[in-house]
């Protein structure tokens, strides 16, 4: 069984809709202690067997940060951020910020520390947690 959820950035130009195999109370988000990700109240929730399609209407800002292998994705109208991702060989991956899904708002977020890892710990992690990501219908940029 399947669960959806739907979300948007502030101003609604990014759509978001997730599939995952629980409930989204059976998730904690995770928000990054770097100073990117609190700047802008991050908190990222993904599951290996998960989906998110995101549509923009207008093209994704992309960003890069600290080892710069990740990209960020953010509303090019309202600059919120609504994801996290990276291209791997068979398709995008990436986790979600739950702060624009209604329903994880009132959930309370565990605090994680990605720098800690090197890029490979960094890698493997993102290939066996992170969910798949299509943009547009499209699964890379």
């Amino acid at each position: 069984m399947s669960h959806k959820f739907a979300g948007h950035c502030q101003c609604s130009e990014v759509q978001l809709s997730l599939s995952l195999p629980k409930h989204v109370d059976h998730y904690t988000p995770r928000a990054c202690d770097c100073d990117f990700c609190l700047s802008r109240d991050a908190s990222y929730l993904s599951d290996p067997d998960g989906r998110l399609q995101i549509t923009a209407f207008s093209p994704l800002n992309i960003t890069k940060q600290g080892s710069e292998q990740a990209l960020f994705l953010s509303c090019a109208r309202c600059c919120s951020l609504v994801a996290v991702v990276y291209p791997f060989t068979d398709g995008l991956k990436g986790a979600v910020n739950a702060t624009f899904l209604s329903e994880v708002n009132h959930q309370r977020s565990i605090p994680v520390s990605p720098k800690q890892l090197s890029p490979d710990d960094k890698y493997r992690r993102w290939q066996d947690m992170w969910l798949t990501v299509s943009i547009n219908g499209k699964n890379h940029l």
